[in-house]
């Protein structure tokens, strides 16, 4: 709502959560509404939880993205997380969609651990042509902002 500066996600209708490690807890989906809302706003907006004020999210129980204590999530964070992000930016007609994953290779054994996300592709957008071999959206390796750290 451009007068109010509200905004209102409505993800009704998503689909049951999944047997497999897809399902993505609330907590995914409002970091892809962060995310999102911050990299379309034309201002530097700290990462708080502030950010979230002046948005309604929608969320059905039981499902994909709300899933129940017992779900397994592991792959929400790093397949629909991806594909939130390139939903948000599509009814926002913001850019097309990237590559929808974040490509992980891990590796390690019982001394050592190493996890690292992989490029992909990122979708063109209104002044831009899409490109490969880049990070994209919740891939995008940065340092963390000091106020989630606090």
């Amino acid at each position: 709502d451009k007068k109010t500066g509200n905004a209102i996600f409505d993800f009704t209708g998503t689909g049951y959560e999944v047997y497999g490690n897809i399902n993505a807890p609330p907590s995914v989906t409002k970091s892809a509404i962060i995310y999102c809302l911050r990299s379309m706003l034309a201002q530097d907006v700290p990462l708080n939880e502030g950010c979230l004020v002046p948005v309604t999210l929608k969320l059905e129980e039981y499902t994909l993205l709300s899933p129940s204590p017992e779900a397994a999530v592991v792959g929400g964070n790093v397949l629909t997380s991806q594909r939130v992000v390139d939903v948000i930016l599509k009814a926002f007609k913001a850019c097309a969609a990237s590559q929808g994953c974040m490509n992980n290779l891990t590796f390690g054994d019982e001394n050592f651990g190493y996890y690292e996300t992989i490029a992909g592709g990122a979708g063109a957008g209104p002044d831009w042509n899409g490109r490969s071999g880049v990070h994209t959206h919740m891939t995008n390796t940065r340092i963390t902002d000091p106020e989630v750290l606090e």
